[in-house]
């Protein structure tokens, strides 16, 4: 099969490394450039773009790929399909001026030449090789080249040497760049390739890249991308769990419908087993049996379960692993790929897979400690499924659904009682089995699905639970509230019905019941979540009154964390919320996991707020730890993840915000929380001018509609304002101004003016008549200001307004605001906007202090858009752009090296950075200041005053 995936995805920064290499090579340093990679994990298809887009920049692409039969019989097989490129692009006539007249070596290669003569002296393949330097340098001379060898895992010895020959002499050639891949998983031991890899790689002008698989959001989108629609996100984990992010297995796994195939296509069997069938017998069959132990089989289980003696394991095993088809890991083994091991298992007869399972099941029960703690359970509750004993896999089950639940691990949990429930009508007397009702099962089934963020499974199990449930009204009220509130991480509209539904049924009760105040207090929280209606007021209200008189804990500190949230505006000043304090003490000495979770969030979300950005920042990091901790991090954890990113994105650490927002984005959270982590990504994606970037991240917003849901302030009104200020650095303002007019209808909502403040100071900027501003002027006049950086903000904000009402602002208190809070993004817009107006009353000299200082701002972060607003301004005004001609501080660093004549490696050992990271400062540094070499860059340096050099 073809081991080409059609789509690009997840890559870019790959192909940033390459297009920096190539930027290299364009200003006269040749480069090579080692990526590998298992079968299938997107070498080619990375290539393949990187080759479109160095042609297009003028490069001549040349391609040759190594014959798995090279080894034995094929010498030079790249050079030589390179060779007859060039002779269909050039003609023979051409070539042999190139390297002037001299082209018999080269008959070895192609026909085209002659005949080769006798090697009389043995200096035949010394000759060979001076000659393709000597044609590969006369053609860089020309351009760009890109020389590309792919498979080289396949390469023959002379093709090894003849590429290690070329890598060596790079210093001595123009405009080359050298591409070669492998599959790093065909490199076993003793593979000849190895040590030439090693030997490459401590070559100053070589890095070496290896491609991992993709995430679980990145094999997301190449589903999307190959389907044309949206995935179900269960269709994305069943994938993502069989394909382990290969993209060309999850190719090669689709149906027609975007369903993922139950059974292994024959290409991809084939292309699996290849490996495996190269082995010696023994070792086939000792591996079907490790294929049963599952993804990973324990070295003593193995034994035990083979029956073999350690001599007799080991001389069996050891070609497996000398192949890579199993890796050793610790005490243990692992199939490269859970793929082989589902190959090579689906090849047992029946009878061989039930007698092998229960052979491991057998021998688990007479000794657990055959595994890890802890594993035994579920290794049991596996074993016994597969061997077909529906009794004891029953019975394994619930045992493994506790032992999981004792780990935090609910999606574990929920695993496992969904397999007793799968298996209760095939047991006879199931309930006396497990010594538990079916009703029970239901129950915990229910909680785990809540506790795993898997909404989607809860709610049909809820479904089912409520069939069995008679009238009694707090255990229906139970369930409802459960469901309401995974319909409403669903995204499903009626959650509220159930809410609504759960609070009437515990009010019909005459007197206060524990599950009563949960029920309220829940109701009360989803409720203010989307509405902040008097209901939540009532609800919270009756919560904390019932939970005092019958002394429940969780719903005394849940109502009070509702009602911290509605009195929210109160917490944006400089006193935390009392009931918040009184919350997180009850949550804390009661150890109530969620809850405290729960504190932690409305904690880091008021200090944010209220331009505590640090101590945000410490809020939600520990408690993200803690959620990962207890199993969390999908639903808690990931809206902590909001906060702490929002709060790096204040502080200017967009970095670091980024990998908080992708890792997030990774645990599958809930829509809502996918909504504002997604237009996180894009407020930062825009600020560093990747514009499309960002668009596409508000795209994925829209689409999925989390707003919709509950109405929630925080997921809609930073969507829309970055979308208005997409249209806006798109030369759209009136387009700008149309988007921001949804934030005119007051919502109601305690943290309307926190999130409005920012889209009017959006709008004031777009604005170029008064009559454009009137709604906003009047929406703010209307608008209370909480805390001090609301102030902060509606100053800003009416600062903004001078430019288009005429009037003359004072913007050093605004500066100083900014400078005091520690937004520099913000302190960095409002300077040009500062400037912009000193422009206007004639004061050159202090614009251009402003625009240097933001312009410096906009380097240190990386801002831009923003930065060449700033030049921009600065050029018009009259004044300096910025004494660092565009580089950033490291790039400045660097500079002062490069023009001291040290090589990237000398560069990056002064200053504790990778030679590859010096080599993409380098290429930025020529780019920057248009210089075509080292040596020009460093003159154009000093002649500009640039950096300390």
């Amino acid at each position: 099969m073809s081991v080409v995936s059609p789509v690009l995805v997840g890559r870019w920064a790959e192909l940033g490394e390459l297009d920096a290499a190539f930027a290299e090579v364009r200003a006269g340093t040749a480069r090579t450039v080692l990526v590998g990679g298992e079968a299938g994990v997107g070498k080619t298809r990375l290539i393949r773009e990187f080759g479109e887009r160095a042609s297009r920049q003028g490069a001549r692409m040349l391609s040759g790929g190594c014959l798995e039969l090279g080894v034995d019989g094929f010498p030079f097989a790249p050079f030589t399909a390179v060779m007859r490129q060039l002779v269909r692009e050039l003609g023979s006539e051409g070539i042999a001026a190139l390297v002037g007249g001299r082209t018999e070596g080269l008959a070895r290669l192609v026909p085209e030449f002659g005949e080769p003569g006798a090697d009389e002296t043995g200096q035949f393949q010394a000759r060979l090789f001076e000659l393709v330097l000597t044609l590969l340098d006369r053609l860089a001379e020309q351009g760009p080249v890109v020389l590309v060898i792919e498979d080289a895992h396949w390469a023959d010895k002379s093709s090894r040497d003849l590429l290690a020959f070329l890598v060596r002499n790079l210093g001595a050639m123009a405009a080359l760049m050298i591409v070669v891949t492998y599959r790093s998983d065909e490199l076993h031991r003793t593979h000849p390739l190895r040590p030439l890899l090693a030997e490459l790689d401590r070559i100053d002008r070589v890095s070496r890249h290896e491609l991992a698989r993709l995430s679980r959001r990145e094999v997301s989108e190449l589903m999307g991308r190959l389907s044309g629609g949206e995935p179900d996100p269960v269709q994305v984990e069943k994938f993502f769990g069989r394909s382990e992010g290969n993209p060309l297995f999850v190719e090669a796994l689709m149906e027609a419908d975007g369903r993922i195939s139950p059974d292994l296509p024959e290409s991809l069997r084939d292309l699996l087993l290849a490996g495996v069938q190269r082995l010696p017998e023994e070792t086939q069959e000792l591996l079907r049996i490790a294929s049963s132990g599952g993804a990973r089989i324990e070295h003593r289980l193995l034994a035990v379960v083979s029956g073999l003696g350690e001599v007799g394991m080991t001389r069996d095993l050891r070609p497996a692993v000398a192949a890579n088809i199993l890796t050793v890991d610790g005490d243990g083994y692992c199939f490269r790929h859970a793929l082989i091991r589902e190959a090579v298992h689906e090849d047992l007869l029946p009878g061989e897979h039930t007698r092998l399972h229960t052979r491991f099941a057998e021998a688990l029960e007479d000794d657990p400690t055959l595994v890890p703690p802890g594993r035994a359970a579920a290794e049991l509750a596996h074993h016994w499924y597969a061997a077909h004993n529906t009794e004891w896999a029953l019975i394994s089950a619930w045992r493994a659904a506790a032992e999981s639940d004792k780990a935090a691990a609910y999606a574990s949990v929920l695993r496992f009682l969904e397999r007793v429930l799968e298996l209760w009508d095939l047991v006879p007397g199931a309930a006396e089995k497990i010594s538990s009702p079916l009703q029970e099962v239901y129950e915990q089934a229910v909680c785990a699905a809540d506790l795993a963020g898997d909404s989607e499974r809860g709610i049909k199990i809820a479904n089912a639970l409520l069939k069995e449930l008679g009238d009694d009204p707090v255990k229906r009220a139970f369930v409802l509230e459960r469901r309401g509130r995974m319909k409403h991480r669903a995204g499903r509209d009626d959650w509220l019905e159930d809410m609504r539904q759960a609070a009437r049924l515990v009010g019909s009760t005459e007197e206060p019941t524990t599950e009563g105040a949960r029920s309220l207090a829940a109701f009360a929280q989803y409720v203010f979540m989307g509405w902040a209606s008097e209901e939540a007021y009532e609800a919270a209200g009756k919560a904390l009154t019932a939970a005092r008189k019958v002394g429940d804990p969780l719903a005394e500190s849940s109502a009070l964390l509702t009602l911290a949230c509605l009195h929210g505006h109160l917490a944006y000043g400089p006193e935390q919320s009392a009931e918040l304090d009184e919350a997180e003490r009850i949550a804390v000495e009661h150890n109530l996991e969620q809850l405290i979770l729960r504190s932690a969030v409305n904690r880091s979300h008021f200090l944010e707020g209220s331009g505590r950005h640090a101590e945000s920042v410490d809020v939600a990091y520990k408690a993200m730890d803690q959620a990962r901790r207890w199993g969390l991090f999908r639903t808690q954890g990931s809206f902590l993840a909001i906060n702490h990113a929002e709060s790096l994105y204040s502080l200017g650490r967009w970095d670091e915000a980024l990998v908080v927002l992708e890792q997030a984005l990774e645990s599958d959270p809930p829509r809502p929380h996918q909504a504002c982590l997604l237009q996180l990504a894009a407020h930062i994606l825009y600020a560093r001018g990747d514009l499309e970037g960002a668009a596409q991240r508000i795209a994925q917003c829209r689409r999925i509609g989390a707003w919709e849901i509950d109405r929630r302030l925080q997921e809609y009104l930073p969507m829309v304002q970055i979308e208005a200020q997409l249209a806006a650095a798109e030369g759209r303002p009136g387009e700008a101004l149309e988007i921001l007019a949804e934030v005119l209808p007051f919502s109601g909502r305690p943290d309307d003016s926190r999130y409005t403040w920012p889209a009017l100071i959006v709008a004031a900027r777009c604005a170029s008549t008064v009559e454009e501003l009137e709604p906003f002027l009047v929406r703010a006049e209307a608008m209370h200001t909480h805390g001090p950086l609301q102030e902060l903000q509606k100053l800003t904000f009416e600062a903004e307004l001078t430019r288009v009402l005429g009037t003359v602002a004072d913007w050093q208190p605004v500066l100083d605001g900014w400078e005091r809070v520690g937004q520099p993004h913000t302190l960095a817009t409002v300077l040009v906007g500062a400037a912009r107006g000193d422009g206007r009353q004639g004061e050159r000299e202090r614009a251009a202090a402003r625009l240097d200082r933001a312009v410096e701002l906009a380097e240190r972060l990386g801002a831009d858009l923003l930065r060449a607003e700033a030049v921009a301004l600065a050029r018009r005004i009259g004044g300096r752009a910025s004494p660092s001609h565009g580089l950033t501080a490291r790039e400045l660093e660097v500079l002062r090296y490069l023009s001291l004549g040290d090589s990237n490696k000398e560069i990056a050992g002064k200053l504790f950075i990778s030679a590859k990271t010096a080599s993409v400062h380098v290429s930025n540094i020529l780019a920057k200041l248009g210089a075509s070499s080292r040596t020009e860059a460093a003159a154009t340096a000093r002649r500009l005053g640039v950096g300390p050099v």
